[in-house]
């Protein structure tokens, strides 16, 4: 009994020694991970010091960049934060995932974790200092998102994911010209001394929003010095890989909205202390041409944290074990406040393709996010005297159907390339590669937003899993449809879609009738009988197509009947249909005065009810008012 008990003991005592052991190894495991930090900042594009751009005074970040990686191929996957942001905490494109427009309510898959979530079961504490705009729900998913959130508020011992995110560089401080923003600045940047890109106008006044710009940098510089000097005093500096970023391009016209490299490429410097240089060795000295996007950076980070990346995400790690590049970066622009778009693009690392859907909306179209202060509010003025130079009057056209940059020899994106003959392959592979792509990543933009919204209620299921419900063919077919926008020469050619059973082939086909700039009078019944649709976005569309085109007074009722919906996103497409009728919306003024309006007003800006849907329906409502004559004291 004494032998046996002894053993016993022994075993005991073995097993307790074991899982001492293995749980030390954890605790060793988790402290000799690294701390990721990420220092994000609003609507700039690559002009740091370091980056080459003589007005910049950014000593701090420039400073870092000696002993960092200044990345020159860096990229955001959309040209406006909400999109960006989906994309950057998700892995996902934003297309995939129906998070690509600006502000929306996206059901999303309920086996999807953001970062956040994926670093906390790895053992990390994660925080977010402040911002989200995910288009999701982001409660519950870290262990601190507010205003105070900090690495310093984690359990000791603890390696940490922080995200702080600086407003200062964002479009509103920068069109304001607020004095009080620049405040803790000793110096200030010349007017007179800054370069202005060729599609915006040479005046006194944007000159002076130019120059703000750089000194709301100055700012952000200061703010960046600031954190590292806390990871400094907390001894975490060798401890913490540290990324500096933007969300996309400036927050000015010619950039955030639109998609082109002015939009999408972002200054990024990727900071990795010796401790960790093991991580990035396949990236030689201070700089890399390595093309990266915002979908790639969290399987990225994942990577670095030494976990596995989920199946659904779509990006590619580019640090870490295995990094890998990818051959193209996507790009996409779809609904931003109540302006529809939808545009894509792919880049090779030096041309640019970009594709639009919807080549009759003008990038300046006439609504109030674009008849706003500042630089907008500039450029109108100017265009009102005919004093815009030729590329700032391209804003106000039409866009062309297809694209061609190269980027090497045309950095200002001024020479269309697409009707050249010697770049008829290359537009070719990429067009067939974005395609490819779209296809692939069943791009929920082809849905379009009301239907595929309406799909998700009904199946009571995420917009994600919705478009992969679709087949390939069943896809390929809906692309194939919105490609004729703006390349329709014979109306025959539509009408076969005007009866496809398919809801998103009968959208893209008014799509496309609607860009047709000539006589339509020959499809005038199929109009008619579309305005019928039992789909809101089918009919709404043929209604907008018939009060702008034709004479039938029903589309009035049928625009009137779809403002009055409780679904909003129905509504909100009904609000831009009728804004885009410019004065010949009149006919609509008393329902939306007395009936629309008034269930969408609230606070928000002093008029709206919610940072949403019923924002943007208040404000195609504004705008509609304003076309037809009314005096309405929207926000400033």
């Amino acid at each position: 009994m004494n032998r046996y008990g002894k053993i016993g003991y022994f075993n005991i005592f073995l097993l307790v020694f074991i899982i001492a052991s293995l749980d030390g190894g954890r605790v060793y495991a988790l402290q000799n991970r690294p701390n990721i930090l990420w220092i994000s900042h609003e609507d700039l594009s690559p002009i740091y010091g370091c980056y080459g751009d003589s007005l910049a005074r950014t000593p701090n970040i420039d400073q870092l960049a000696k002993s960092s990686i200044k990345f020159n191929q860096a990229f955001s996957n959309a040209p406006i934060c909400a999109p960006a942001r989906s994309t950057l905490i998700t892995g996902m494109y934003a297309i995939s995932l129906g998070s690509q427009h600006l502000r929306s309510e996206t059901p999303v898959p309920e086996s999807m974790k953001i970062l956040p979530e994926v670093l906390r079961e790895a053992g990390y504490y994660t925080s977010n200092n402040v911002k989200t705009d995910y288009n999701f729900s982001h409660q519950g998913r870290w262990d601190e998102s507010s205003n105070t959130a900090h690495w310093r508020n984690r359990p000791e011992g603890k390696p940490f994911f922080s995200v702080f995110n600086y407003m200062i560089t964002h479009e509103g401080p920068t069109n304001a010209l607020r004095d009080s923003d620049i405040e803790s600045l000793s110096e200030y940047t010349d007017p007179e001394q800054v370069i202005l890109p060729p599609y915006l106008p040479d005046s006194p006044k944007m000159r002076k929003i130019w120059a703000h710009m750089y000194d709301l940098l100055a700012v952000f510089d200061q703010e960046v010095a600031a954190l590292l000097a806390q990871l400094e005093e907390d001894g975490l500096l060798d401890e913490t890989i540290v990324f500096v970023f933007s969300d996309h391009g400036h927050g000015l016209p010619g950039h955030k909205r639109w998609l082109n490299n002015a939009g999408l490429q972002i200054p990024f410097i990727l900071h990795v202390p010796e401790k960790y240089k093991h991580l990035v060795n396949h990236i030689q000295g201070t700089e890399t041409e390595m093309k990266v996007g915002f979908v790639d950076f969290a399987p990225t980070v994942i990577s670095l944290a030494g976990t596995k990346v989920p199946e659904l995400m779509e990006g590619k790690s580019f640090l870490g074990k295995n990094p890998e590049e990818k051959p193209y970066v996507f790009g996409y622009r779809d609904r931003a406040d109540d302006c529809y778009e939808v545009s894509r693009s792919v880049y090779d690392g030096r041309y640019l393709y970009v594709r639009h859907f919807m080549p009759q909306l003008p990038y300046f179209q006439n609504a109030l996010i674009f008849n706003k202060g500042g630089s907008y509010e500039e450029i109108n003025r100017l265009r009102d005297l005919g004093l815009l130079p030729e590329p700032a009057r391209r804003m106000y056209e039409a866009k062309e159907v297809e694209l061609l940059y190269d980027l090497a020899n045309d950095p200002l994106e001024q020479t269309n390339l697409i009707n050249e003959p010697e770049f008829n392959e290359l537009i070719l592979q990429l067009s067939n590669a974005l395609d490819k792509w779209m296809v692939r990543h069943r791009d929920t933009g082809l849905i379009t937003e009301g239907i595929m919204m309406q799909e998700a209620r009904d199946k009571n299921s995420s917009i994600y899993e919705v478009a992969r419900s679709y087949s390939w063919e069943k896809y390929q077919g809906i692309l194939e449809v919105a490609k004729m926008a703006g390349k329709v020469s014979d109306l025959e050619s539509l009408q076969p879609y005007f009866e496809a059973s398919d809801p998103s082939q009968r959208f893209w086909a008014l799509v496309a009738l609607d860009a047709y700039e000539e006589d339509i009078t020959a499809l005038m019944p199929e109009l008619k009988e579309l305005m019928l649709d039992e789909v809101p976005a089918v009919a709404i569309k043929a209604a907008e197509i018939m009060a702008k085109r034709g004479d039938d007074p029903y589309a009035f009722t049928v625009l009137e009947r779809m403002l009055k919906l409780t679904d909003e996103v129905q509504v909100l497409q009904a609000a831009i249909s009728v804004r885009q009728l410019g004065e010949k919306a009149a006919p609509l003024m008393s329902v939306i005065q007395d009936e629309v309006f008034p269930k969408y007003a609230g606070d928000i800006w002093g008029r709206y009810k919610s940072w949403s849907y019923p924002m943007f329906i208040g404000m195609a409502l504004d705008q509609t008012q304003i076309n037809c004559g009314m005096a309405i004291d929207t926000h400033k």
